[in-house]
């Protein structure tokens, strides 16, 4: 499972194989790799290597994989039912919608932000209500309020020390150098494994103790240095822009690099194997990673599984890639251009550039890597910033927030 990077305890859509140099081949291109080495199996081989025809083997494959028979217990589990999970991430922005001419342009901002929040918190805990049940509500309640993340799988897993099944303890005492790490050739799934954000965890390359006790201190620094921003050098500014940008990186980097890290310290050490939000984003060397995996990785991973993986498996990966960058600009023109009144449109304008600049980074190897990657994902992201966090954001909504906490 680590080799593979598959997620502990999530169900297994395709066959996967691991060759002995170490490739990583799923689906009908696992069948395709099997039948050439049988002899008699190498005319389908052969046939599968015309475009037409992969594809249909392909979408033959995920069919047949979708509809297989279940066993003994899978039949016997309930129908899952998906469309109460979204009643609360409509219902809740539309009820925060109402107090829009009744409070203040950051009040709302913040008002919209919690109900989002809510409501993506209850669509991901509707699909593993029952497995609370062994928990219990307090760690319902800690997952809705005292942790950032979508994973609710994982609160509501009973904990067993190190949050591992037998057979990923097994995998886990191999060593690294037996088996190189996987990685799957193809289009679609290079595309899914970083949206995903299943990329390669180096924790255990240290002691566990002293790598805790360090994350511990950066995750202090960084909440120390953000609030030297938000509350110390903001204010000198030259220029009011200026000041809120200054401003807004000082809360990215209390709340999302400083006290989100710590709890997710705490979780891990209470035996929870929670993810980070914020993983290294400066270390990315492509837009999908760090969309993906590093830069405020629930969500994407929440817009991977409800929004890119249904649209890529009944149309394209790229209009999935697109759809799930739309929803994200929409999501974000709730909580930065409504409550500014003006702006509309700059961030959606912004995150779909971001799910073309994937789609390019994919196409044109010589951007996927090194430090041609590393220089298209930041000029990708940071360059247009400002449609994202337009002027009119930071003059309506961020300088009057930071004068109500005492920041300037």
């Amino acid at each position: 499972m680590d080799r593979l990077d598959l997620e502990p305890g999530a169900p297994l859509e395709e066959m996967r194989l691991l060759t002995a140099d170490g490739r990583g081949i799923g689906g009908a291109d696992a069948v395709v790799f099997l039948a050439r080495q049988i002899w008699w199996a190498w005319p389908f081989a052969a046939l599968a290597q015309s475009p037409a025809m992969h594809k249909l083997l392909d979408r033959g494959y995920r069919w047949i994989a979708a509809h297989r028979n279940c066993d003994h217990i899978t039949c016997n589990l309930p129908p899952r039912r998906r469309c109460p999970g979204w009643i609360a991430l409509i219902v809740l922005p539309l009820l925060a919608l109402l107090a829009r001419n009744h409070v203040a342009p950051w009040q709302f901002m913040w008002l919209m932000t919690g109900a989002i929040f809510l409501g993506c918190k209850w669509l991901t805990f509707w699909g593993v209500r029952r497995q609370f049940q062994h928990v219990g509500v307090g760690r319902a309640l800690a997952y809705f309020f005292l942790w950032p993340g979508m994973d609710a799988k994982k609160f509501a897993c009973p904990t067993d020390g190190q949050n591992l099944t037998a057979l990923n303890r097994r995998v886990l005492r191999k060593p690294a150098s037996e088996v190189r790490q996987a990685r799957d050739p193809r289009w679609v799934s290079r595309a899914a494994k970083e949206l995903s954000g299943n990329v390669p965890s180096h924790a255990g390359r240290m002691p566990a103790l002293s790598a805790k006790r360090r994350s511990i201190v950066v995750a202090t620094a960084k909440i120390l240095l953000g609030a030297v921003l938000l509350f110390g050098l903001a204010r000198f500014a030259p220029d009011p822009r200026l000041t809120g940008w200054i401003g807004m990186i000082g809360m990215i980097l209390v709340l999302h690099f400083g006290i989100f890290a710590l709890l997710a310290i705490a979780w891990r050490a209470y035996g929870l194997d929670v993810r980070p939000i914020m993983d290294a984003p400066l270390n990315s060397t492509s837009l999908g990673e760090f969309w993906g995996g590093r830069w405020n990785g629930p969500f994407n991973q929440l817009a991977f599984e409800n929004i890119f993986r249904p649209v890529a498996r009944s149309t394209d990966p790229i209009l999935g890639i697109i759809v799930a960058f739309l929803a994200s600009g929409l999501i974000h023109e709730l909580v930065i251009s409504l409550p500014a009144r003006t702006g509309y449109g700059l961030p959606t304008a912004y995150f779909l550039l971001q799910g073309c600049g994937v789609i390019i980074q994919h196409r044109v190897p010589r951007i996927r890597h090194g430090m041609a990657g590393q220089f298209f994902t930041a000029s990708v992201v940071a360059v247009p910033a400002f449609w994202l966090f337009h002027p009119p954001f930071v003059r309506i909504v961020i300088l009057p927030f930071m004068k109500a906490i005492g920041a300037l």
